[in-house]
């Protein structure tokens, strides 16, 4: 489902993407997009086949109902790892085309005409386009946006930093934005999109872990003494804000230019995206050695996110607040939502 899910977001990115006339950008996309989507494929397929092999021994008698069972579970938990190996590695691609696009090594096209492409040679051409970058930019422009800082859970209103470590808990997030400017001759509000990639992390408090008890997830104390417990999870969103930008135009030869990313900014709007990784991460030592112990699973977590974010910083560097609206674990008594607050770099 998660993966399902995952292509679906790539290919509403790619058309928007789309939308704004970004080519070759797209093509390389769709190919990732389209790798993602036959991993799927092929490794549900394979495992269909190896479940049926299971159901085959146990209408011949060969296993019990519970050897059945449990040989079903270990199969679809070794695909499902297989599955989130190759999707790693393909969302690694999208990381490296993304920074591509940012580094500008990925070039958009000129001009299209009639499904052709038309590129311009002509000198004087190349030299006016350089004196216009100088001036101003283009009304829709693309920034690297990086963000990190504290991160922690809300219940009922009220902070939850006596269940999580208040300044051990912390968020993560990257990716890429367009920036429209909404009127013509304006320079105040842009529409601000794009993809980004979230982390968010959790440490529980006194030696406790998560553990999964039917369908809910809860915290327990361990008998062994743990040097850190933290608790991640990784989301592919959909960014959507409304900025303010007082950046002032410029005036050049009686022509005015607008610029971003030049004064105060403020912005906010929201994000929605879908779960990709939930994972446990344990440290402890025992007998003088040390361990560290990775447990993956769906732990009962929302497979989708979607919440309210807000901004407000100068140039490049903001201060960033986000918020879940739905709560993280699924069937919870108690309707934990994840919070964040930190600094937000957006670069041209």
């Amino acid at each position: 489902m998660k993966n399902f899910t995952l292509y679906l977001v790539i290919l509403v990115f790619l058309f928007v993407s789309k939308v704004l006339g970004q080519e070759t950008f797209e093509s390389k996309a769709k190919k990732i997009a389209n790798k993602i989507e036959k991993v799927t494929k092929e490794e549900k397929a394979i495992l269909k086949e190896e479940v049926e092999a299971v159901n085959v021994q146990l209408s011949e008698g060969k296993i019990t109902q519970e050897q059945a069972d449990k040989r079903k579970k270990e199969l679809s938990e070794a695909r499902a790892i297989i599955i989130e190996e190759k999707v790693t590695l393909a969302q690694n691609e999208l990381n490296d085309l993304v920074q591509q696009k940012v580094d500008g090594k990925i070039k958009e096209q000129d001009s299209i005409k009639k499904g052709k492409i038309v590129i311009y040679w002509d000198k004087n051409d190349k030299n006016k386009k350089s004196r216009d970058s100088i001036h101003g930019e283009k009304r829709t422009t693309s920034q690297f946006v990086f963000a990190m800082g504290l991160n922690n859970m809300m219940a009922d209103g009220k902070l939850q930093d006596s269940n999580y470590g208040f300044m051990s808990s912390h968020f993560y997030e990257w990716g890429f934005t367009y920036n429209s400017r909404l009127m013509k001759t304006d320079n105040l509000l842009h529409a601000k999109y794009g993809l980004s990639l979230m982390y968010n992390n959790i440490r529980p408090t006194d030696n406790r872990s998560f553990v999964v008890n039917g369908d809910q997830t809860v915290l327990q104390t361990n008998a062994i003494n743990l040097d850190e417990s933290r608790f991640r999870n990784v989301y592919i969103v959909l960014p959507l804000h409304l900025e303010f930008d007082f950046s002032k135009p410029q005036v050049s030869n009686g022509k005015t230019y607008f610029r971003t990313h030049k004064s105060f900014r403020f912005g906010i709007g929201g994000y929605a995206g879908i779960n990709v990784k939930s994972k446990q991460i344990l440290k402890y030592d025992q007998d003088d050695l040390d361990y560290k112990t990775t447990i993956k699973g769906d732990y009962n977590v929302n497979n989708f996110i979607y919440g309210l974010s807000s901004y407000i910083g100068y140039k490049a560097l903001s201060l960033y607040a986000k918020y879940d609206l739905n709560p993280l674990f699924q069937d919870n008594p108690v309707k934990e939502n994840n919070i964040s607050l930190g600094l937000r770099f957006d670069l041209n």
